[in-house]
């Protein structure tokens, strides 16, 4: 079942009590640097910023996906497609490897980042596959709970967990995930809502809202699905945004909100 419609009932009024905004936790807005052509065929779950392009795992059983993609063109130079079997989750690279995970398999894969049609080898992990990011020690994995999983690069084992929460209480629906200047970034499933996180403790640090980034003629056409999918440029300071099916994928600058005197 499409991620995108499976316990939507069940996990709107959730998000809204875990991942709602607090006074007590700024809430940044944006503005659009520049637009970029994104596949509307892609239902972005994993990206990543690494030499100068973008890699984009996508989902869907039937239509998964890892590619390699020009950042002005929104062209795919180089694409693996997943048996049909998997449904296609985050991805991290690490070295001169891709790391990927799939939904709810419990199998993940490496790949040769090279040429990623070079599956070197299989790994298994308990529960779901949600997002993945990394930090110079550790693979981070998202499950779709409020915890994030620290995983040894080496062994694809877990070695710890990092559980977020907002003000005390547990933030869940935590998916597409960017380590960016030693903190976390997270997509909150079915909002369009990042929240910042400090690895150390958890805590989510700041909101920000992305609302009204994608127009309403965008969002009207059929297939446009949620906010996910996050990368970032260490060396030009440069973050990107995009979407499920989304035409575009966004260079944004984040704006802190402005403390009354």
């Amino acid at each position: 079942m499409n991620k995108s419609l499976f316990a939507l009932t069940l996990a709107l009024p959730l998000l809204q009590a875990t991942a709602a905004p607090s006074a007590e936790i700024p809430v940044y807005s944006y503005e659009v640097v520049h637009a970029y052509p994104h596949d509307r065929a892609a239902f972005t779950e994993g990206l990543f910023f690494r030499d100068g392009y973008l890699f984009e795992s996508t989902g869907m059983n039937g239509a998964s996906s890892i590619r390699k993609v020009e950042l002005k063109s929104g062209l795919v130079v180089q694409q693996h497609d997943l048996p049909r079997a998997y449904f296609g989750e985050g991805i991290v690279d690490w070295k001169d490897k891709l790391i990927a995970v799939t939904w709810k398999s419990q199998t993940g894969f490496v790949l040769d980042i090279n040429d990623l049609n070079k599956v070197e080898k299989e790994f298994s992990y308990p529960g779901e596959g949600w997002g993945m990011t990394r930090n110079d020690r550790n693979l981070l994995l998202s499950d779709g709970s409020s915890t994030i999983r620290l995983l040894d690069p080496s062994t694809l084992q877990q070695t710890g967990a990092i559980h977020v929460t907002a003000q005390g209480q547990p933030v869940d629906q935590l998916n597409e995930l960017e380590w960016i200047k030693g903190q976390i970034y997270a997509n909150i499933w079915q909002t369009n809502r990042l929240a910042r996180i400090d690895p150390k403790t958890g805590d989510v640090t700041a909101w920000i809202d992305l609302s009204g980034l994608l127009s309403h003629a965008d969002r009207d056409f059929d297939r446009v699905d949620v906010l996910n999918g996050i990368a970032y440029d260490a060396k030009g300071d440069r973050l990107f945004v995009t979407g499920k099916y989304w035409p575009n994928l966004f260079e944004i600058k984040l704006v802190a909100p402005v403390t009354p005197k």
